[in-house]
């Protein structure tokens, strides 16, 4: 069984700086790619930012393209998500979740394990 907890989340100005961290056991880690969601509230879960299993492939979201970066640490079984610039309208709870390959996607119905999230709050 994979568990993923993230971690890292809280309150912060606009403009400001988080990082996230998801910690995920099991011993195949490296072998899938992984991916954040975010859902605000009364919105439908929405694609973040992806890696792919080695790290060479990265997607993002146009909306935090140039202000967020996905990174992974296999050693360590922990994707982190940095994001500065922040904006109120990045406040959701955000997911990290396992793909079902080592191919990095921004397809939801692709990622079968998932995180039970972590707030984020940006005030203006």
């Amino acid at each position: 069984q994979v568990q993923l907890v993230e971690s890292g989340g809280g309150l912060v100005q606009a403009g400001g700086s988080l990082r996230l961290s998801c910690a995920a056991s099991g011993r195949t880690f490296d072998t899938y790619a992984m991916g954040w969601f975010r859902q605000a509230p009364g919105k439908e879960r929405e694609f973040v930012a992806a890696i792919s299993w080695g790290g060479t492939s990265t997607y993002y979201a146009d909306s935090v393209k140039g202000r967020f970066t996905i990174s992974r640490d296999n050693a360590k079984n922990t994707v982190y998500l940095q994001m500065n610039s922040l904006k109120p309208e990045d406040t959701a709870v955000y997911y990290c979740a396992r793909a079902r390959t080592s191919v990095a996607t921004r397809l939801t119905r692709e990622y079968d394990y998932w995180g039970q999230g972590t707030q984020v709050t940006v005030s203006s």
